[in-house]
């Protein structure tokens, strides 16, 4: 799974280069399917019935599965972009927000900042968890734990990671949040998506007209952070990071290992 895990992140590296002051979430749409390309994968997100699109962009308060469009990126916008590939039958899925530029709102443009910084740490101490964690829902324990000191946010429940592999989801859930039972156990061969979503205001939803794109009910912006991790024999690997987490993890002392 290295080689769709780093055609996804080289994907994301190419929206976010695209991501400027009058661009469409076509564009980025664009520029991400042809980096998959370049890297002898497909996009995974063209399998799911119905989508035709490489990545899912959400702007400001749509939180995910925003379809790319003629949408045009204005100062100040939040922008979340997921997006996943797949090679040899193998898949990769991750996701980060940007908040564009806006020198004439700052206290909008450091609000939305905050609250993609937040989101993305929560995914860190996912990961982390994940390191030593004996089973798999004390991932969710660390996000709201850190979610929880960072502010009044608050923590989608009705989207939640997965594991992933053959299929781009799959079982079991990650949740992003305390949830009473334990998981699964933690061992070599688990793959998962930890993906957790933050909102500035309620953690209530709705689906737009198109019947995929998730939006907030109070209209307030929201943050989507996600990775690709293998737990195998001698460590943790980030399937979908450059380095393997290694940047991301450094905080926690962990050293990602390659995976033999």
């Amino acid at each position: 799974m290295v080689a769709p895990g780093l055609a996804t992140a080289a994907s994301l590296v190419a929206a976010r280069a695209a991501m400027v002051i009058g661009a469409t979430t076509l564009d980025l749409d664009a520029a991400a399917e042809a980096a998959i390309v370049a890297l002898g994968g497909k996009p995974n997100f063209k399998l799911e019935e119905g989508y035709h699109h490489t990545v899912c962009a959400s702007v400001n308060d749509d939180v995910v599965h925003g379809i790319p469009s003629d949408r045009r990126l204005g100062a100040g916008d939040i922008v979340s972009i997921d997006s996943g590939a797949i090679i040899d039958g193998w898949n990769g899925d991750a996701a980060f927000s940007y908040v564009i530029p806006d020198a004439t709102r700052p206290e909008l443009v450091a609000e939305r900042q905050k609250l993609s910084d937040v989101t993305e740490q929560s995914l860190w101490h996912g990961i982390a968890r994940l390191h030593t964690a004996r089973h798999l829902n004390e991932v969710g324990e660390a996000i709201e734990d850190y979610v929880e000191s960072q502010g009044t946010y608050g923590i989608l429940t009705d989207y939640v990671g997965h594991g992933i592999g053959r299929s781009m989801h799959e079982a079991p859930p990650v949740f992003n949040y305390r949830v009473r039972q334990k998981g699964p156990d933690v061992k070599p061969g688990l793959v998962v998506a930890i993906e957790p979503m933050v909102v500035l205001g309620s953690i209530d939803t709705y689906t737009r007209d198109d019947d995929w794109t998730v939006a907030t009910s109070d209209g307030k912006a929201a943050a989507h952070w996600e990775h690709s991790i293998a737990v195998h024999k001698d460590g943790i690997w980030v399937l979908t990071a450059e380095d393997g987490g290694a940047a991301g993890l450094a905080q926690f002392g962990i050293v990602p290992v390659p995976i033999p």
